[in-house]
């Protein structure tokens, strides 16, 4: 008895932790991101035009090729294959063939010389971030001349990244409200929105758009073969249904004329 106590309080007290941790790990986002769709593949190509574009310079995909990356996009041909002309035109910028893994072009070494950190690999940044958070990390640049590269982050302070987007986004400068006052009478202030003050190539709805299609295609390199699993989950599901219902079937015919 005085096991299955201790039990029950252990599990209490990881139960009231576990809720301890996932309430201070909530973070308050500024913008509701859609829901994520692999099925658009018209998003995903947008997404990987703008990862390649901006991004592979200093981040890679390692753990794909680009072969993968353009037949999970739908850059494919009438027979299915992948379209490889189209891909190194449009997606690769540094000389790699098809069949090659999606690298950056930039070293870990140098990353560590500019930036002072190790760049990630985002094979599986939206694994790692989840999608809603690098939505709004995207759009949560603002300029601070205190930092090296003159931005900051509203998700991920003192960040080490540049805004590479801000030809497209444009200049914004952070909204703020005074959540209370240290004890040095100093504010201590809370990001709730962004004002635009320098417009940039896109309007606001078009570079949200834009980051949705970077988002979504991050997504889709973190689990190539989510829809494909899927279908086959249903194809499954369906043949234990007809299966159990067949085996019902069977079975009434065997035990029909046994007597009780």
């Amino acid at each position: 008895m005085k096991g299955i106590k201790k039990l029950c309080l252990v599990t209490l007290l990881l139960a009231f932790t576990s809720s301890v941790f996932a309430a201070a790990a909530k973070v308050d986002f500024i913008y509701d991101m859609p829901k994520v769709d692999l099925r658009d593949q018209a998003s995903l190509q947008r997404g990987a035009k703008y990862f390649m574009n901006y991004c592979s310079g200093c981040h890679g995909m390692q753990y794909m090729r680009y072969s993968q990356m353009a037949e999970g996009i739908g850059m494919t041909d009438a027979d299915g294959q992948v379209a490889e002309a189209i891909v190194l035109a449009n997606l690769v910028f540094s000389g790699e063939r098809v069949g090659d893994q999606i690298k950056a072009a930039m070293t870990k070494e140098q990353g560590k010389q500019y930036f002072g950190i190790n760049i990630p690999d985002l094979t599986l940044g939206a694994k790692v971030r989840k999608p809603e958070w690098i939505y709004n990390y995207l759009l949560g640049f603002y300029p601070d001349d205190t930092r090296q590269w003159g931005t900051n982050n509203a998700v991920f302070h003192d960040v080490a990244m540049p805004n590479v987007f801000s030809d497209l986004q444009g200049l914004q400068v952070p909204v703020t409200r005074i959540l209370y006052y240290d004890d040095d009478n100093r504010p201590v202030e809370e990001i709730i929105g962004f004002e635009l003050v320098r417009e940039g190539t896109h309007t606001p709805e078009e570079f949200q758009q834009a980051m949705y299609d970077l988002v979504n295609f991050m997504s889709f390199a973190s689990d190539p073969k989510k829809l494909k699993r899927q279908r086959i989950g249903v194809i499954v599901i369906l043949f234990l249904i007809v299966f159990t219902m067949l085996a019902y079937l069977l079975k009434r015919e065997y035990w029909k004329n046994i007597k009780k």
